[in-house]
Order: C-alpha cells, then sequence, then structure tokens
C-alpha cells in the first residue's frame, strides 16, 4: 500500500466483502429454512446465487424479503420456547403458576388428588 487512498479503498472494499457475506448467509439460512420452497427451487436459487451473486442477492431479498423476515421471527420464538422448555425440565419448575394450577386441576377431576392436595398445589403455585 503506497498511499492513504490505497488503504482507504482496501478499507472500503474489505466492508464490502463482509458485508455481500453476512447477506448471503442469510440468504441461504433463510433459503433452507423456508418449508415451502421445493428443492428444485432452492436449487436454481443457489446456482443463481453462485452464477450471479450481486442481482441475485437483491431479487431475492426484494421478492421475499417480508417472508424472510417472518420466517426469522418463527425461528426465535421456537428457539426461545425450546430453551424455556429446557430449562423447566432441568429445574424441575412449571413454566406459570396458571399452568400448574390446569395441571392440578386436571388431576382433581381425574381422581389422583384429593381436594386437600389440590388446594395445596394451588398455593404453592401462587406463592
Amino acid at each position: 500500500m503506497d498511499s492513504f487512498w490505497d488503504f482507504f479503498w482496501f478499507i472500503i472494499s474489505f466492508f464490502l466483502l463482509m458485508a455481500y457475506l453476512v447477506v448471503l448467509f442469510q440468504i441461504l439460512t433463510d433459503l433452507f429454512r423456508d418449508r415451502d420452497t421445493s428443492g428444485v427451487a432452492k436449487a436454481f436459487w443457489v446456482f443463481f446465487l453462485i452464477i450471479l451473486p450481486l442481482v441475485t442477492s437483491l431479487v431475492y431479498l426484494i421478492a421475499r424479503g417480508q417472508g424472510m423476515a417472518e420466517r426469522n421471527i418463527t425461528a426465535v420464538k421456537q428457539a426461545q420456547a425450546s430453551q424455556e422448555d429446557y430449562i423447566r425440565s432441568v429445574t424441575g419448575t412449571a413454566a406459570s403458576p396458571t399452568e400448574e394450577i390446569h395441571r392440578a386441576k386436571g388431576l382433581l377431576d381425574s381422581g389422583a388428588i384429593t381436594q386437600a392436595e389440590f388446594d395445596a398445589l394451588k398455593a404453592k403455585a401462587l406463592s
């Protein structure tokens, strides 16, 4: 690098390359997360991402951007629910007092526990 401007353009080029790679991996992740798109359509998208990467990326973002956001939100919600289930299973606690009371009510209705035991479980869930 002979001058400041060579270094400056190198930094700008590197930034643009990294930005493109982030977009590319987001597109590929979304593409393979989408259950409604057929394998053939996915193969065409990947083929054109390799052959005409910039144009295909822009077309994908324009055509499927809204669905991309919705699939991302769904994936985040599923991951959060899975994490909460795992934490509940490890700690042995119920998700909420309401769920605990409903579970106890089901046991009471089936005759597995008495009214006194239900009242004790209800008081414990509400405390």
